[in-house]
């Protein structure tokens, strides 16, 4: 037989042997680096700045470098202004009109991101920036927050190289539930090693910069550093608020008044300006009792100590940048994603779970952790009224949208691109008008297609001549607003707003005055350019511009899927998008893993069995056996002196069961269960070791539906951040062996969807 030929091979002319290098997108000589600071519920009037007599140095010296504009607006929400900051695009037409713990199957309230609005980070990163993300995120809808995604609308799937921090809407500062690129991590050190989350954004913030710099000297970045703060729970450690001991003891009203002067005076409010009235159902400082002005006045000198905090890990950062030179070719912009929150309710919160689980927070429970308020035993919120007066001298808070909802600080700094530095800009701008701002001090265009997708218009005008030139004209002619029903239209320096009642937040709900009603609700107009806090009702007077607006609302809603509306989405639950891998009734989990996050766990509420084998080495035994969240909410199965114990830990109680026989060395099996009583009596959970009842507890009332705002993960064989029972001290590692738990959802009972509502309003 012939042997085979051998292969052909391929020739290459000395044309083609020429090298071809490959050709890395640059951005534009001389593109400055972007550095954007988003605030949370920072309100209009919070900033030293802005007129606050709260110390923030480091923010009041951007100012004075760069230009503040007074009236800056954005969504009234969370995640649909961190969408429309990253599109340019209104958040409705991005799918983002709610928050991205709800997605519906509707156009508007996806809470996806769609392909035909590529984000900042990606059209940056095409162009040839880093692009990197420190901070809180909540752009992932739920049921893609787990381990295993999908990955696509976390901050790396979006077109950031780098990100840390966490991806929903609040977080413990002293134990958060932190994402680290793709995968969740563990804090670098526990709450009493001093450990404190906005220092931990700041950390890796400045560390991601310079191993940036360091990697790809003089190459430009993109920055998104969104911190946690100013969200509830106001976290801070004491001798941060020490210097504003007794500072606020004259109340929300005085302390209103005293702002708004300093605005009047600073300019930051024009000559003429009216300053809002009270909302009658919020009371006045002088309607309380010493008691109530005491415990008041302490929630305001902890939420000033947190913010004089934030701005000194803010300083860092840009004492970093500065001392690397870099500052000086930095295009910075700081904003708040919305006005100050009133979540707190009328009392403000000990723990704020309380308020999402219907209950009640009172004057003497908040008192009972008055010296620690802001510590470790609280998840603390401030009263509305401090909210209200955080907003000076509009009327309202996030959620609504009047300006005390949507108008808050925005402040640029860009070296010799700014005229009259510490100057004050007074045309009407948007959330939408960043994107456009950054590209065009970039220099280059919103791309026409992305990966062979068509763009979406972007619906922003760029700031750059407003900053380069004051006298500027108007640049934003309309803009609509709506935010669970709350509706308003601005059109060439008129606005008009309807006084609707959301639904989510328990005290509004019985408190608040307003239309509750669509069909009732009462359109009133406003006059920007001479009434700037829109105080003085119009439409009585000009019903003709009134009906304008209204019809002009009407077709920017339909132009970007506004409809249909709702003031609480429980009309529509039916277009809930369900979880495409779901948790199921029953799972079993395995040590060795990373948490397991909570959406990927059965839901308890409705009844349960947690089962868990473990190998016990006898009176020695201790350590947690599994835990999810902590003394805030949270349960966990544990080991002391070779005791079992269970803890469910609710927002205002804890549930505890404990075995008083010490566990046999050997393999074990641990059961808990809960069950709900007949005919919606009162429930029963117990323990059981081997088959043996060794403990059982009547439980009134319900589990909760979601056990923290900000998440929680499932550990195995450890726990970490704070305990759920003050009876282990993590991490608590088990000093037996857990060869598995499992948990299965039992089902009965239930929870309204006004539930979901509430619950995700309090995580934003």
């Amino acid at each position: 037989m012939a042997p085979p030929e051998p292969p052909q091979r391929i020739g290459f002319t000395a044309a083609e042997s020429t090298p071809r290098f490959p050709h890395d997108p640059k951005p534009p000589s001389g593109a400055p680096n972007v550095l954007a600071i988003v605030l949370d519920d920072t309100g209009f009037a919070h900033l030293g700045s802005f007129g606050s007599d709260i110390d923030t140095p480091n923010l009041n010296a951007v100012a004075a470098r760069g230009a503040r504009f007074n009236r800056f607006h954005v969504t009234s929400l969370c995640s649909p202004t961190r969408a429309a900051f990253f599109t340019g695009r209104n958040h409705h037409a991005v799918g983002m009109g709610f928050l991205a713990d709800i997605p519906l199957a509707y156009p508007g309230y996806t809470a996806r991101l769609p392909k035909s609005a590529a984000a900042l980070p990606r059209i940056l990163r095409d162009h040839g920036y880093s692009t990197l993300a420190v901070g809180k995120w909540h752009l992932t809808p739920r049921w893609q927050r787990s381990a295993a995604g999908p990955f696509d609308t976390w901050p790396l799937g979006v077109g950031f190289e780098r990100h840390y921090g966490f991806l929903q809407g609040d977080a413990n500062h002293w134990a958060p539930n932190l994402v680290c690129d793709n995968h969740y991590v563990e804090a670098p050190r526990r709450p009493e090693e001093g450990y404190h989350l906005s220092e931990d954004l700041a950390d890796q913030a400045i560390r991601m910069v310079r191993d940036q710099q360091q990697g790809a000297p003089g190459k430009p970045f993109f920055l998104y550093f969104a911190l946690g703060a100013m969200h509830s729970p106001h976290h801070v450690a004491p001798e941060w608020v020490e210097p504003y001991r007794g500072m606020f003891d004259g109340g929300w009203d005085a302390w209103r008044r005293d702002t708004f002067a300093r605005q009047v005076e600073g300019g930051i409010v024009p000559p003429g300006t009216i300053l809002t009235e009270r909302p009658e159902w919020v009371r006045g400082w002088d309607e309380l009792s010493a008691e109530e002005r005491r415990m008041h006045a302490r929630q305001q000198e902890v939420f000033a100590g947190f913010l004089t905090h934030t701005d000194a890990q803010i300083g860092r950062l840009l004492a970093s940048l500065d001392a690397t030179g870099l500052l000086e070719n930095t295009l910075v912009m700081v904003f708040s994603d919305n006005g100050a929150s009133a979540e707190g309710g009328k009392e403000g919160s000990v723990n704020e779970h309380r308020f999402t689980a219907h209950q009640r927070d009172s004057v003497a429970e908040n008192l009972a952790a008055y010296d620690d308020w802001g510590g470790f035993s609280t998840y603390n919120h401030y009263s509305w009224a401090w909210a209200w007066a955080g907003n000076t001298p509009h009327k309202l808070w996030k959620r609504y949208t009047w300006l005390g909802g949507t108008r808050t600080p925005l402040i640029v700094q860009w070296p010799g691109h700014v005229a009259e530095p510490g100057g004050i800009r007074p045309q009407f701008t948007h959330v939408i008008d960043l994107m456009p701002t950054i590209l065009s001090a970039v220099g280059i265009e919103a791309p026409e297609t992305v990966d062979g997708v068509a763009q979406q218009l972007v619906d922003g005008t760029s700031l750059r001549r407003v900053l380069e030139e004051p006298e500027t004209g108007e640049v934003h002619r309309t803009q609509y607003f709506e935010m669970l029903g709350s509706r308003s239209i601005y059109h060439d320096g008129w606005k008009a707003t309807t006084n609707h009642i959301s639904t989510g937040v328990l005290d509004e709900e019985e408190l608040a005055i307003g239309s509750r009603n669509f069909e009732e609700d009462r359109w009133e107009l406003f006059d920007l350019s001479q009434d700037f806090s829109e105080a003085v009702d119009r439409g009585e007077e000009d019903p003709e511009r009134l009906r304008h607006m209204t019809e002009l609302w009407s077709s920017e809603a339909g132009l970007n899927h506004v409809l249909p509306i709702s003031d609480g989405m429980l009309d529509r639950f039916g277009g809930l998008i369900p979880p495409t891998w779901p948790a199921g009734a029953s799972q079993t989990y395995l040590p060795g893993t990373g948490p397991v996050h909570d959406e990927s766990v059965p839901l308890l509420w409705g009844g349960f069995l947690m089962t868990a084998e473990i190998e016990s080495v006898g009176t020695e035994t201790l350590g947690v056996v599994c835990a999810m969240g902590d003394w805030f909410g949270g349960y966990a199965l544990f080991v002391v002196d070779g005791l079992a114990h269970f803890t469910f830990a609710r927002a205002a109680d804890a549930l505890a069961l404990r075995d008083n026989t010490v566990m046999e060395a050997g393999r074990r099996t641990v059961a808990v269960s809960y069950r709900f009583g007949h005919d919606g009596g009162p429930g029963e959970m117990a323990l059981s070791i081997d088959g043996r009842r060794a403990d059982a507890i009547v439980v009134e009332g319900m589990l909760p539906l979601a056990l923290q705002h900000g998440g929680a993960g499932l550990r195995l064989g450890f726990d970490s951040g704070f305990p759920v029972s003050p009876l282990y001290q993590p991490p608590a590692v088990f000093s037996g062996t857990v060869h598995f738990v499992k948990i299965e959802a039992l089902g009965g009972g239930g929870h309204s969807p006004a539930e979901e509502v509430r619950t995700a309003l309090h995580s934003d």
